[in-house]
């Protein structure tokens, strides 16, 4: 569920080139989540740790996140295995 929330926008990034020849990677429906690095590779690394980082701060504050919903209650979890 977590996997899917973040390959979905990851393929929704864009990244450029720089002036100073780094790359930076954004995903412009998620404000903050941006990743600059020297090489494209590097960039898209950053850019997943970066959303990651974002998803568990969003999920630990309570905060709503479009597209993803996270379901606590154990006792579904356990009625579904």
């Amino acid at each position: 569920m977590i996997s899917s929330f973040i390959e979905s926008k990851l393929k929704n990034a864009s990244y450029k080139i720089l002036r100073d020849k780094t790359y930076f990677g954004e995903i412009k429906e998620l404000h903050g989540v941006w990743a600059n690095a020297k090489t494209l590779e590097a960039c898209r690394t950053e850019l997943k740790e970066v959303l990651e980082d974002w998803l568990v701060l969003k999920i630990r504050n309570g905060e709503r996140v479009a597209g993803f919903r996270l379901d606590t209650d154990r006792r579904r979890a356990f009625a579904h295995a």
